[in-house]
């Protein structure tokens, strides 16, 4: 590239390579990019060429550094280009709903297959430990291939995470006995509850305090939720428990992970893939002494004579997306905000309900549809008054 300048040494802006006359440059061209020459003395009538452009296209920040320089001369000018921050903001926002829409479509699909795995083959603990199994030899066969990178951890990381997968496992195995006995639409209006438990746990176990309205919010969350329980057509205690201390182990995995992560750098995908594997761990012998191999295989052989192969996917399905739509959301607060995430999770669920009951065909009380059209707003309004 080459230019002939006729003035004296000066700063070039980019109302100087356009025309004066009548000419409002910011209204007519504020789509060009900002051009930025630092150190700025040479020589105006010699010719000037492009030296190396670096950092075009980069993740955390859009735009071009362009290096010029005289004829005569070997040092390079500083031309900073700067592409618009819409762009940068565009991108970002095209990335979170497509992470959003994956996480609820693989969610829904999970839910779909768990619970008919569950109808044919109802035992929850080999269940849930087939879920974790699944996703532990995923990342490790990731991890062994690179398609992941493996993480860098130490025995100080192993140890925080021990109390964050012992209330995953309890969660995890919670929520799959609570599907097991009710619908999934009623397990999951229960679950949205979890914000309450949060509020609850955080306020008299470690003393935080909060604003008033979320105090407020949380009046619909539980109303709901109670409304909801008692309209139940199909009501079931264990059921109806299983959701709650489903809501109460997560609660605690999210405290036990806020602290255990504080200064490490392994990414949300890997630190998720840990947890299956310690949570695995922790699982496989209370499953063995809860249910055991003999109950396994009668009840397996059941419903392969009732179900035919297909059951054998239906396993597969809910084991493959219960580990892909977990690894969907952890990766995805690598991106988002608590805020953002807490929004994503309970329009997640209004999915998961609608889904649900349209597929299974589950029979559905105006009463109780009230109570959990109430529940789901209270978690909303609680998302919005944490902000």
């Amino acid at each position: 590239m080459a230019c002939s300048i006729k003035q004296s040494p000066l700063s070039i802006t980019p109302s100087d390579f356009i025309p004066k006359r009548g000419f409002n440059f910011n209204s007519n061209l504020g789509f060009l990019p900002k051009i930025k020459i630092q150190n700025c003395d040479f020589s105006t009538k010699k010719p000037l060429y492009i030296s190396c452009v670096t950092k075009f296209g980069s993740i955390s920040r859009i735009g071009t550094i362009c290096k010029a320089y005289e004829a005569d001369k070997s040092q390079p000018l500083d031309v900073n280009i700067e592409l618009p921050k819409s762009s940068e903001a565009a991108t970002q926002r095209v990335k979170i709903s497509i992470y959003f829409a994956t996480w609820w479509a693989l969610n829904v699909v999970f839910n779909i297959y768990n619970k008919k795995v569950l109808n044919a083959y109802p035992f929850p603990w080999l269940t849930s430990t087939l879920s974790l199994a699944t996703g532990s030899l995923i990342m490790l066969v990731s991890w062994v291939t690179r398609i992941a990178e493996f993480p860098k951890t130490d025995l100080e990381f192993w140890k925080n995470l021990f109390p964050v997968a012992v209330a995953h496992t309890i969660g995890h195995v919670a929520a799959t006995v609570s599907m097991s006995k009710v619908a999934v639409s009623f397990t999951h209006i229960i679950k949205s509850g979890e914000p309450a438990f949060s509020v609850l746990v955080s306020r008299f176990f470690l003393g935080e305090t909060f604003p008033l309205p979320v105090y407020l919010s949380l009046v619909p969350i539980i109303g709901g939720c109670a409304l909801s329980a008692a309209t139940e057509l199909n009501f079931n205690m264990t059921g109806f428990m299983g959701a709650m201390i489903s809501n109460l182990a997560f609660v605690f995995r999210n405290i036990f992970s806020k602290k255990g992560m504080k200064g490490k750098s392994v990414s949300g995908m890997n630190y998720y893939a840990c947890l299956s594997i310690m949570s695995l761990l922790i699982l496989t012998p209370f499953a063995i002494a809860m249910e055991g191999p003999q109950m396994w295989a009668v009840g397996w052989q059941n419903a392969l004579s009732q179900i035919g192969p297909n059951f054998v996917w239906w396993v597969a399905a809910q084991s493959i997306f219960y580990h892909l739509y977990n690894q969907v959301s952890y990766m995805s607060l690598d991106e988002i905000s608590p805020l953002t995430f807490s929004i994503g999770n309970t329009m997640k669920r209004i999915s998961v309900i609608v889904s649900s009951i349209i597929i299974f065909q589950t029979p559905v009380r105006p009463i109780n549809a009230l109570g959990a059209a109430i529940a789901i707003l209270g978690t909303f309004i609680y998302s919005q008054s944490k902000q």
